[in-house]
């Protein structure tokens, strides 16, 4: 047993003594059928509400209140009856939210809070380990094991002590990251990845070190098998230059901390529900999960916050698995675009820039902002023709029909050093 193994399983066994067991399980049931699939979800959904209306202060008086109760689901649909929880909901009661069942071990679990306030709960250690599993199941689709020397995008703004300790705990996980985008660290990354197996983090920085990787004409990594984005939506963009500068292509994992793994790439392209773990519900083109492994903090029928289409319920994907697939993340809900006389979905700006990649093969990077009512600044990274600019504004007025006028900005250079919106508000 090599060195960074032997350090992974010292800390799988002290701080996540059930993940073996939710692994095997997590790879016995990707080759079930869907009926299975379903019969065991259905199961679980029992189990978790049951114990949240047992247990849950805030479960039980809401359900109370809209004389619904567990006992009376026999079939997935009948979750439909019960309500959606919100993200203001969920924080405003977290405490009582919370089971008053004492687990053994928990850990506190935080979330990034880009879209607003920063939600804290307790996760008991299986919750956690079955997320992880649920990970580790994913990245064995491309023969990569979590222990492997791997380079992590996240973000880097720190000080010189917080440095220090990140590089100290990511030895610790042979891992590896940029901290600043100069040249000589550039480089020095990129001869560490020559050792990787794998890289990780949020899309657009891996983005932007492929960008840099061409402009330097630095040799593709030899040894890489999975390059993973996370935490904020994949552009159509970035992918060329992405499979350009590392040789593989990028894939999605889709999740939030307080919702667990939800969807998983495989290697044939298709985003595979973690069927065994939520539950999830396009209700009016969003997300609506119910997180099926987490007990003490049970979230059920929570509206997470994103646009998203499933595909049909039969469609089947070459690599043979049966889980749901999940055809699109369209994006962030977000704060809604202000014309002159109404408003507008900012799931919007996804349809305008599909369409242009699709019809035109014009695949843009960009963020949107609104400063005054009416009024948008379409900042595109990339440089545009004067026809290109045309077909960006008949796909705007498209869609807001001369409600607002806007400003095209292109060749833009936009910083990344952590989690990127491409709406803003500031209305």
């Amino acid at each position: 047993m090599g060195l960074a193994k032997f350090i992974y399983a010292l800390g799988e066994r002290y701080r996540n003594p059930s993940l073996k067991k939710h692994y095997k399980f997590l790879k016995e049931t990707e080759q079930w059928n869907k009926a299975d699939l379903q019969a065991y979800q259905l199961s679980s959904l029992k189990k978790l509400m049951q114990h949240a209306y047992a247990t849950s202060p805030f479960y039980r008086q809401l359900y109370d209140e809209h004389s619904v109760h567990p006992d009376t689901i026999v079939t997935l649909e009948d979750i439909k009856r019960f309500p959606v929880i919100s993200k203001f909901k969920l924080l405003e009661n977290a405490a009582d939210i919370h089971s008053t069942v004492t687990f053994p071990k928990v850990f506190k679990a935080v979330t990034s809070g880009t879209t607003g306030q920063s939600l804290k709960f307790d996760r008991e250690e299986s919750a956690d380990s079955f997320n992880r599993a649920v990970i580790q199941r994913g990245y064995s689709w491309y023969n990569v094991k979590p222990w492997e020397r791997n380079g992590y995008f996240w973000g880097f703004n720190f000080s010189k002590t917080a440095q220090i300790k990140t590089k100290l705990l990511d030895g610790l996980q042979n891992r590896f990251r940029l901290f600043t985008y100069d040249k000589v660290s550039l480089k020095k990354f990129h001869r560490k990845l020559q050792k990787a197996s794998y890289v990780h983090g949020y899309s657009s920085m891996i983005y932007q070190v492929a960008g840099l990787i061409l402009q330097e004409g630095l040799a593709k990594p030899k040894k890489l098998k999975m390059v993973k984005g996370t935490s904020e939506k994949i552009y159509e963009s970035y992918k060329d230059d992405i499979l350009e500068a590392f040789g593989v292509p990028i894939i999605s994992e889709y999740g939030a901390t307080e919702s667990g793994i939800i969807a998983f790439e495989c290697p044939y392209g298709k985003m595979h529900i973690t069927m065994e773990g939520v539950l999830v519900e396009e209700v009016n083109h969003k997300i609506v999960v119910t997180n099926l492994a987490l007990y003490k903090f049970p979230v059920i029928r929570y509206e997470l916050g994103d646009y998203i289409k499933l595909a049909d319920e039969d469609e089947k994907c070459s690599c043979g698995m049966e889980h749901r697939i999940l055809d699109e993340v369209t994006g962030r809900i977000g704060e809604a675009v202000k014309g002159n006389v109404s408003s507008y979905p900012s799931l919007y700006f996804y349809y305008i820039f599909k369409n242009l990649s699709e019809q035109h093969n014009l695949k843009l990077t960009y963020y949107i902002e609104q400063k005054k009512k009416g009024a948008l600044v379409f900042n595109i990274e990339e440089e545009l023709t004067e026809n290109q600019k045309i077909l960006l504004g008949k796909e705007i007025d498209k869609y807001f029909k001369g409600d607002i006028t806007y400003h095209i900005i292109n060749n833009v250079e936009r910083k990344r050093v952590g989690k990127t919106k491409s709406f803003k508000s500031y209305i």
